[in-house]
């Protein structure tokens, strides 16, 4: 087997070892990364669509409320929870992987009523009073998911249509009736602000960063060894073949050959300087015995 492929096999094996450790390294690291971006966008969003409960409640409410129908026809437009949740309908169009629902345990409309694990999100917003967001993971049916929520907690304006259904809009309990969404009380977590998205998608994320890594690991390693099989073959293979068969002509008694050229203060030239001094020792020792 030749030097170089000697030495092309070796650095593969070193760069194929390598390679698993820092793939391992990097793909970890990518998925922290990835997963920390969806947990950024996931919290924008939140903090959107509470952007828009507060306009909802401040702005956009008041000015409905003195519309005449308002007296006769309850209109959604005026709830917070409504205006949050249809803007973030219209932002999944972009975003169609993430979802976003203001779970409550005792709603209005019954379509907002938290399921088992909501519950369970909004029971430790309840235990835990200072906690303002959380971030975790779950299975669901179709795959794990990433959520972050936020409590929503019970203020003045909520207990406007929530204490009690004689104090409630009339408008909101011909609607809903008189059973769900009462009762209420100032400043309790009342329900929370959930964003969900598949894991799959901090997944592709990392994935596709890896594959980009892995690809440019690869050529640049194809091109590092490429590089160094060519200053290999330069500067040492090519020397020593030439030593070899100069060597092989003055086995066979051709002593009319040059001296080899000495390049540099390295090795190589080191050899080269001591193959000169060997051949001028047996091209005097062949003209002594020539007479």
């Amino acid at each position: 087997m030749k030097l170089l492929t000697k030495l092309n096999l070796i650095l593969v094996a070193l760069f194929g070892a390598g390679l698993i450790l820092v793939a391992y390294a990097a793909y970890q690291f990518l998925m922290r990364n990835a997963r920390n971006e969806v947990v950024q966008q996931a919290e924008l969003m939140i903090e959107s669509a509470r952007s828009t409960r507060q306009y909802t409640s401040n702005e956009l409410a008041p000015l409905l409320e003195t519309l005449p129908e308002h007296k006769t026809h309850f209109l959604p437009e005026t709830i917070p929870f409504y205006a949050a949740t249809v803007t973030f309908d219209y932002l999944r169009k972009k975003y169609p992987d993430y979802s976003y629902k203001e779970a409550a345990l005792n709603p209005t409309n019954l379509r907002d009523r938290a399921v088992e694990w909501e519950a369970d999100l909004i029971g430790y917003f309840r235990d835990h009073s200072n906690a303002k967001e959380l971030v975790g993971e779950r299975e669901s049916l179709t795959g794990r998911m990433l959520y972050i929520a936020h409590p929503v907690t019970a203020d003045q304006a909520c207990l406007e249509c929530h204490s009690l259904p004689s104090d409630a809009p009339p408008a909101i309990v011909q609607t809903y009736g008189s059973v769900n969404g009462f009762g209420w009380k100032a400043n309790e977590t009342v329900g929370a602000q959930i964003v969900s998205v598949p894991m799959a998608v901090p997944i592709q994320i990392a994935n596709a960063a890896f594959r980009t890594l892995v690809i440019y690991l690869i050529l640049g390693f194809v091109v590092l060894l490429a590089a160094m099989d060519a200053a290999v073959l330069l500067l040492v293979i090519r020397p020593v073949r030439k030593l070899s068969e100069m060597a092989d002509r003055i086995s066979t008694g051709d002593m009319s050959l040059p001296e080899m050229p000495e390049h540099g203060h390295d090795e190589i030239a080191g050899l080269t300087a001591s193959f000169n001094r060997m051949f001028v020792s047996l091209q005097k020792a062949f003209r002594l015995l020539n007479g």
